[in-house]
Order: C-alpha cells, then sequence, then structure tokens
C-alpha cells in the first residue's frame, strides 16, 4: 500500500524529493476516523487507481482494502493525513502500537528486546498505510506524508509492514533509515510481510517545523 519515489529525480538535503517542484498548490489535512468514514468510497477510488491489482482482482482488492482501513480506524489514536491539489491525491494513516504487543503476532523469531519494551511502554506508532496518486510519486509526496504523521508523536519508534514481494518499497524505506528486522506471518492467506522501524529519538526539535513547509496542514 505504500507508495515511494522513483529513480532518477534531484533529492533535497534532507533526503526526500522537494515538493516545490509542483505546479499547483497542496494542503494536508488531519482526519480522525469520523472524518475518514464520510471518505471512504474517495479513498477506496484512490487505493485502486495507484494500486496494481490482477486482472479480475480490481473488486475484491477494493473490498478488502476497505475492510482492513476500517480495522485500523477503531484503534486507539488513529489518525490520517489527506494531500489535496485539491483533489485527493494522497494519503497516509497510522496509530500508537497497542502495549500488548499484539500488533506484531506473526512475528518469526523472538522480537527484539528493545523493541518489545517500547511497545510495552507505549512509544510505538505504526503507519498502516500510504497511498499516492501514481502522477504525484515523483514529489517526494509519500515520504512527507509518512514523515508528517509522525513528527508531533512522542514516540520513539516509528513501524511498518511491507508485504515481502514488494522489493522497491523496502528497498525505499531502508533507503531513509528505516530497519528490517525480520518477517512476519499475517492470515489469512500466504501473506509474508517485512517488519520495518525508524528510531525517532533522534530527531531534532527544528524538523517538525521543517515538515510543515512548503505544504499547509489544516
Amino acid at each position: 500500500m505504500t507508495a515511494l519515489p522513483g529513480p532518477g529525480r534531484p533529492r533535497t538535503g534532507s533526503g526526500h524529493l522537494p515538493l516545490a517542484t509542483r505546479t499547483t498548490p497542496l494542503s494536508l489535512r488531519r482526519l480522525n476516523r469520523w472524518q475518514v468514514e464520510g471518505l471512504r468510497e474517495d479513498l477506496a477510488d484512490l487505493y485502486a487507481e495507484s494500486c496494481a491489482t490482477p486482472p479480475g482482482w480490481e473488486y475484491r482488492g477494493r473490498k478488502d482494502f476497505l475492510r482492513r482501513l476500517t480495522h485500523d480506524a477503531w484503534r486507539p489514536g488513529f489518525t490520517m493525513l489527506t494531500a489535496q491539489a485539491p483533489c485527493l491525491v494522497g494519503y497516509a494513516f497510522g496509530f500508537p502500537v497497542a502495549r500488548d504487543g499484539s500488533w506484531w503476532t506473526g512475528f518469526r523469531g523472538p522480537l527484539p528486546q528493545h523493541i518489545a519494551q517500547l511497545t510495552a511502554s507505549g512509544q510505538v506508532f505504526a503507519i498502516g498505510g500510504t497511498v499516492v496518486r501514481p502522477a504525484e510519486r515523483y514529489h517526494g509526496l509519500a515520504d512527507r506524508l509518512q514523515e508528517h504523521l509522525l513528527a508531533d508523536r512522542r514516540a520513539l519508534l516509528g513501524a511498518t509492514l511491507v508485504d515481502r514481494t514488494h522489493r522497491a518499497a523496502c528497498a525505499g524505506f531502508r533507503s531513509r533509515g528505516w530497519h528490517d528486522i525480520g518477517l512476519l506471518y499475517r492470515p489469512p492467506g500466504p501473506t509474508v510481510l517485512r517488519a520495518l522501524v525508524l528510531p525517532l529519538a533522534e530527531r531534532t526539535a527544528a524538523e517538525p517545523g521543517d515538515l510543515a513547509h512548503p505544504a499547509r496542514i489544516q
């Protein structure tokens, strides 16, 4: 579900592509679960447009996405960030990982001790999904949505799960400082996911303000 910037484009000193190359204004809006409910169909339409789906599986893929979104939206602390220019062009959503560690269910082998400790102390925030319109992927929008989502959190660790077969997505996360900590098996089906984490403790106080430019958060 994660969209990544393509190769061969100039990056800023912070490592992501500049939004300033856009030709239309971009605004970011933070939504709660009730606002997300009112946008379900638009969110699903953008997901279907942005994700490669085998012919004949479009309806099932859309249905599975809505099921996952509904489940995640009811997690405590859920939030979504949308990007509009002026129509919906992307979004990312996430939630604090539950202290009981249930989010890591299916992890192959023992969970690293420091991650288990941060989870138990409520200091891990998961990015549940990132969707960006294909035409926007060269502007670094996926990176910025994820960074904005994490910027005002007090979590010490970001976390996400990526389908193991999506090698480009996994490589993109690692190139931006995410660490691959192992595999996770999530039923139903044979889905094998890579668990990636991003240490947040080393962020400086100036970074959240920097992330807010040039996009405007409502």
